[in-house]
């Protein structure tokens, strides 16, 4: 699907893909460019972009030169340009991969944790209906 949208006759070509929960959720779209002096000139409106993105969300922006085919990535708005691949896997590794599954960890604590909070709420219930039963 993204090698078909990014066919420079396609007519989502232009713009930025949006992928979220590993699914295309909107193409074509129009990012936020960077005022970032520091960003060289020789780069143009879609590294701007990835770099705007980046200081205005959390997202980790993949940006593929159409001339040259090099990679660059941004994240909190600093561009790093000529990512090579092993280098961006363990970008995209570190910062979502690991955080999701780390999240799910958290999750599955938590509803541990109000399991057992639960379970003592039962069982002091039962031991006050045992007392007044009791009296």
């Amino acid at each position: 699907m993204l090698v078909n949208i990014f066919n420079p006759k396609t007519p989502l070509h232009d713009g930025a893909v949006i992928i979220s929960e590993n699914k295309i959720k909107a193409a074509a779209c129009m990012l936020p460019l960077s005022n970032d002096k520091s960003i060289s000139k020789g780069l143009g409106t879609r590294h701007r972009s990835a770099a705007g993105m980046s200081q205005e969300s959390d997202a980790i922006v993949v940006v593929v030169s159409e001339e040259t085919g090099k990679i660059s990535i941004a994240k909190d708005g600093t561009l790093i340009v000529d990512v090579k691949e092993d280098a961006l896997k363990q970008i995209l590794i570190k910062n979502i991969v690991t955080k999701r599954f780390g999240n799910e960890e958290i999750k599955k604590r938590k509803a541990r944790l109000k399991e057992k909070i639960k379970e003592i709420k039962k069982n002091k219930k039962t031991e006050e209906n045992e007392g007044k039963e009791k009296e």
